[in-house]
Parts: structure tokens; C-alpha cells; sequence
């Protein structure tokens, strides 16, 4: 007969084990606020059962997608939320090429949608920012506008989860290192190409064209990659 100088609780059996958990789960989710679960000392008297068992037990339902355990923070309710990436990581192991495919895979949606959803006080946003691009007294205020245009069609393409990734992915470009410093003082010329693909993908939100939309927005990215990568 095995002894301990530590009294351990009686076992209930696995499908009381269960059901408690199950019950404990269900009153949490009810409660609303906070979705944590108690500690395992505090859990395992509640249930009568050792922490050892409670650890087995809760491993399968974290191992099913009701519960999250994070270390130093206890045990949660539901899935374990996304982690977010990090800009300056994924800005240290890409590079402005991989940059320029990201927006060419996500912009031109972008623009489509916007020539399907954007409401008409927007559509005048984005009138009033290309005009500021083209007045911009030097290349930093025109960056300055140039991204709030492109972040304001994506505001106008009304899709939550597009204008999280728009926003990660702006907040990459800026901590990727460009390698092409614009002269200081400068300003951009009235025949810089970007003034006329902006209008041109304006033009068709305005006319409610996402096809034409999408396609000008690609081609506008293309030609500041090409520019870029100084194939032109």
C-alpha cells in the first residue's frame, strides 16, 4: 500500500472531472469580463481532484480549442488569440522588393472595394489628398500625403480585416530601409507619374468601376516598383 506524509484528495472519476471543468467553463463564458480560469491549486480542491489530473484534463480541451494557457498569465477561456507580428521584426528579415509585392497583392483589392463601398465624403478625401500631393512644397510632404491617400482608400474599401493587414503592412515600409534618399529641398515634379495614377484610380472609385479601379492601382504600383528597383 503506497503512503504519504501529504494527504492528496480523493479522486472523483474522469467524467466528473470533466463535467466540473465543463461547468466552471460554462459559468466563466456566462459571466462575461475576464475569461480566466482559476488557478490550479484553486481549481483542482474545487474539483476535488489532484493537479496532475487537472493538468491531463485540461491539456485536452486546450488541445481542442477551449482553452488557452499562457506562461505567467494562467489559463483563459475560448482560443488562444492571434499574436500580432511585429513590424521592426518582419521589417529586419524583408526588404523593399518584398515590400512592393505585399502592396501589389493587397492594394488592388483595396481599390476595388473602395469603388464599391466608399461613401461620397470619402471619394472627396481622396480628391483633396491628391491635390495635396500635387502641391506639396517638397518630397517628405509629399510622402506625408501620398500615404495618407493610399491608407484613406483603404479606410474607403470599409473592410476591417484588409485595413488591419494595410496598417501592419504600413508600419513595415517605414521601418524598411529604402536605400534612395529623395534630394533635400526638392520638390516633386508637376509631371511626376504618381499625380496621374492617383487620378486615374480616383476616377474610377468615383465611377463606381473596381475592375478599372484595381487594374490602375496595379499598374501605379508597378511603375513605383520598376522606379524603384531602376528598371525605368
Amino acid at each position: 500500500m503506497r503512503s504519504s506524509s501529504v494527504a492528496e484528495p480523493v479522486e472523483t472519476d474522469e467524467v466528473d472531472v470533466w463535467e466540473g471543468l465543463q461547468a466552471v467553463i460554462a459559468d466563466i463564458e456566462s459571466a462575461g469580463g475576464e475569461k480566466r480560469l482559476p488557478n490550479e491549486r484553486a481549481l483542482a480542491e474545487r474539483l476535488g481532484v489532484t493537479r496532475a489530473r487537472l493538468r491531463k484534463t485540461l491539456q485536452v480541451l486546450e488541445n481542442e480549442g477551449r482553452l488557452w494557457r499562457g506562461v505567467g498569465q494562467g489559463t483563459f477561456v475560448g482560443p488562444k488569440p492571434a499574436k500580432r507580428p511585429d513590424p521592426m521584426v518582419l521589417a529586419s528579415k524583408t526588404n523593399p522588393a518584398q515590400v512592393m509585392r505585399a502592396r501589389m497583392a493587397l492594394e488592388p483589392e483595396l481599390a476595388g472595394l473602395a469603388a464599391v463601398n466608399a461613401t461620397d465624403d470619402e471619394i472627396a478625401q481622396l480628391k483633396a489628398l491628391s491635390s495635396r500631393c500635387k502641391a506639396a512644397a517638397n518630397w517628405r510632404e509629399y510622402e506625408v500625403y501620398d500615404a495618407l491617400l493610399h491608407h484613406e482608400i483603404a479606410v474607403s474599401a470599409h473592410n476591417t480585416v484588409l485595413l488591419a493587414l494595410t496598417d501592419l503592412l504600413t508600419e513595415v515600409r517605414r521601418s524598411v530601409t529604402w536605400g534612395r534618399p529623395r534630394p533635400e529641398g526638392a520638390r516633386p515634379p508637376e509631371t511626376h507619374h504618381s499625380f496621374a495614377d492617383h487620378d486615374r484610380v480616383i476616377d474610377a472609385i468615383t465611377h463606381r468601376e473596381p475592375i478599372k479601379a484595381a487594374n490602375a492601382m496595379r499598374s501605379h504600383l508597378q511603375t513605383v516598383e520598376d522606379r524603384l528597383m531602376g528598371r525605368i
